[in-house]
């Protein structure tokens, strides 16, 4: 729990509709606080694949014979499962986002409370780092990138403001990012408009919208009628590609309708959209922006 408290545990988990005999995928391990609770809820017949690009994620697995780990991003989720045999499964759950334990990692440089080398990698493995991103990056992809990923009003001022520096000297550090874009923090939410920028620069670094779409397409290709998914996010971008797709199936254009003008949709939504409650936010204040959305595999099968 030191590594990552996980948010929103027993309704995910419970949005799962466990089978004792099961197999269910968590594809965001962490500190494996969701695994074990799924793990607790199967019978010696069931069986968890998990996965974590994240290397230091892997030393926290549990001795369980039903659990298997992969340390890989959940966007190759269908090619090791078949890798091991698994067509189908009953439920998968996500919890999108960055662990506690990544951004409490001053050498990890996602945090903006730190002075640390700008690299904001979730796997260690991966070539591009914000460095990268900061120092390499023209100027108007620069701001497209904080526009998309950032929602940021003043993205063409923050990626200006990024070029000039790096000319006059590379952007190493989190502190002299931080100092490039002073100017342009909106007095009073100084720390708002810098993690947008953290956010943007990292969801870039790591691809996350692109892993995100590939993933939940392979859902409805590896959960069969009734399955489960259990999804959670943490910021409009991410939600938004959810909610899309569990009513469509799709990420752009409207929903595909029968003859009838029925819809036709891999998924049905389960239940209202959850987001934690006092409790929980008392403990862990960094679910404050979390939400839950659970859809159910239905029997129609869209190209």
């Amino acid at each position: 729990m030191k590594y990552h408290k996980p948010v929103l545990l027993r309704e995910s988990v419970d949005g799962l509709a466990i089978r004792k005999d099961g197999t269910y995928v968590d594809v965001t391990f962490g500190g494996g606080g969701h695994s074990r609770e799924i793990l607790s809820r199967l019978g010696p017949e069931g069986r968890l694949i998990a996965f974590d690009q994240d290397e230091d994620a892997l030393a926290n697995k549990p001795e369980d014979e039903r659990l298997v780990l992969i340390g890989e991003n959940f966007r190759y989720m269908r090619q090791f499962l078949k890798f091991y045999g698994i067509l189908k499964v009953d439920g998968i759950l996500a919890d999108f986002g960055v662990s506690s334990h990544q951004f409490d990692q001053p050498e990890r440089g996602f945090s903006t409370r730190f002075d640390s080398d700008l690299d904001m990698r979730m796997s260690r493995r991966a070539d591009t780092t914000a460095r990268d991103v900061v120092n390499t990056y023209p100027f108007d992809r620069l701001r497209g990138i904080l526009q998309r990923y950032g929602e940021l009003r003043n993205a063409g001022k923050v990626a200006g403001a990024l070029v000039e520096a790096r000319e006059k000297k590379p952007i190493q550090t989190t502190a002299a990012l931080n100092l490039a874009v002073r100017p342009f923090l909106q007095r009073g939410k100084e720390n708002k408009v810098l993690a947008q920028i953290y956010q943007a620069i990292r969801m870039e670094v790591n691809q996350e919208l692109a892993a995100l779409e590939a993933f939940l397409q392979q859902t409805a290709e590896v959960l069969p009628p009734g399955g489960r998914l259990s999804l959670i996010s943490y910021h409009s971008l991410e939600d938004r590609l959810v909610k899309r797709f569990i009513r469509t199936g799709k990420f752009e254009g409207e929903v595909e309708k029968d003859f009838y003008g029925n819809p036709l949709a891999p998924f049905r939504k389960v239940g209202k959209l959850v987001v934690p409650q006092a409790a929980e936010l008392e403990v862990n204040p960094r679910a404050r922006s979390a939400k839950l959305r659970i859809a159910e595999r239905t029997d129609i099968n869209v190209k």
